[in-house]
């Protein structure tokens, strides 16, 4: 117990803007037991924020639709869309006013790069943290971790 408020306290996390790559929200939904699903149930939660930009937004949807990706997963397409719905309605809207590009070896990652840059955000989380290493731009901001680390740094 804090002597000076006599409030309780167990833990107190730090709360961080993010931008959630998409192979983030596959992984969450394949196992909603791991560190992916934490760190979207975090963001749902409010818990982080996440970031949101229109060229993001736009490969979400194309991910949430592609029946082949969710073949083996019991969550049904109105299920990953009322999800995402959820997720969007929890993040903040970033426009992005300019562009680092060509930076990154895979082109369809420049744009979330982008958006963190844009954001000003904390992490860039992906499970692709090689690809954004290996870009000709370097950024002090964001730092571009796993799902798992990003949650060992808030604890």
């Amino acid at each position: 117990m804090n002597s000076l408020t006599g409030i309780t306290c167990d833990v107190i996390l730090h709360r961080m803007e993010i931008v959630q790559d998409t192979n983030v929200f596959v992984v969450a939904l394949r196992s909603q037991e791991g560190a992916s699903a934490e760190v979207l149930d975090r963001c749902l939660a409010l818990e982080d924020q996440a970031v949101m930009g229109a060229a993001l937004f736009a490969e979400y949807e194309q991910l949430v639709q592609r029946k082949s990706l969710w073949r083996a997963v019991p969550v049904t397409l109105a299920e990953r869309e009322a999800l995402l719905d959820d997720f969007c309605a929890a993040a903040v809207w970033q426009p992005i006013y300019f562009r680092w590009r060509p930076n990154l070896p895979d082109a369809d990652d420049d744009h979330v790069l982008e958006l963190a840059i844009a954001g000003g955000v904390e992490h860039l989380v992906t499970h692709n943290t090689r690809d954004f290493a290996r870009g000709e731009l370097k950024f002090a901001s964001p730092r571009v971790v796993t799902p798992a680390q990003h949650l060992e740094s808030i604890k």
